[in-house]
């Protein structure tokens, strides 16, 4: 079972879901995945404006559309995906945010991207599954750095020694940024566990698979198995 926005699931003329093991593509929006636009994912700040189906758009971590039919979707194993919408679907976006991204800024260009064409006041965010603060361990140098970096109380950066609240810092930029309204969807990628009926985990998670690799070399890697969020607005005849 996909992970599902509330703020974003109260907006009729889209769709969204966050992935996990079980779907790593949510299984409301596969039917649109022929849609796709090509990109690769690099870490950085770049938004892209998507225009038309299977769009080429290089290196990008963010992508914003005013076109229906057209799925948004980041691939995150630990990452933040954070899915956005117009409070009446009229455009949506999704950016891949990792602690780099977070700290040089992607939320805020993408503020200004949608300010450039309306106004964050109108739009509604949601901020999936991703590291939580309960296993993001980090050095001691990170912490200094976003503290330091960002004008942020630094137990809401860092609520436990040498770890980092990467959904809260999102969600207290993205709030400052204007956002009508912010909600959490998911849990922790490292640690939640799968449903009573499965064994392991709920989701995918780099951070965990490396730890596992580490003890057992034989342990598979994640690439190819990275979940995907995202968020499309509905064409006219899937739409009501």
């Amino acid at each position: 079972m996909s992970d599902i926005s509330a703020l974003l699931n109260q907006i009729p003329t889209i769709k969204h879901g966050f992935g996990s093991k079980d779907a790593l593509l949510p299984q409301t929006l596969q039917a649109f995945s022929h849609t796709l636009p090509e990109k690769k994912q690099v870490h950085g700040i770049t938004i892209i404006d998507v225009t038309h189906p299977q769009q080429q758009c290089g290196e990008a971590d963010g992508f914003y559309t005013e076109q229906p039919g057209i799925l948004l979707t980041v691939f995150t194993a630990d990452c933040l995906p954070v899915v956005f919408s117009h409070k009446q679907g009229k455009a949506v976006a999704v950016v891949h945010a990792g602690w780099r991204g977070l700290h040089q800024g992607i939320l805020e260009q993408m503020a200004q991207r949608i300010n450039q064409s309306g106004s964050t006041e109108d739009w509604v965010a949601s901020i999936g599954p991703a590291a939580g603060p309960c296993c993001y361990q980090v050095s001691e140098e990170l912490v200094d750095e976003f503290q330091q970096g960002l004008d942020l109380p630094p137990a809401l950066i860092s609520p436990r020694h040498r770890h980092l609240d990467l959904p809260a810092i999102a969600f207290a930029k993205l709030t400052r940024a204007g956002f009508a309204a912010v909600d959490l969807a998911g849990s922790c990628t490292i640690c939640t566990p799968a449903s009573q009926a499965a064994k392991g985990y709920k989701y995918t998670s780099f951070r965990r698979n490396s730890l596992q690799r580490a003890l057992d070399p034989t342990h598979p890697g994640i690439s190819g198995r990275n979940q995907q969020s995202g968020i499309i607005i509905l064409p006219a005849a899937s739409a009501g």
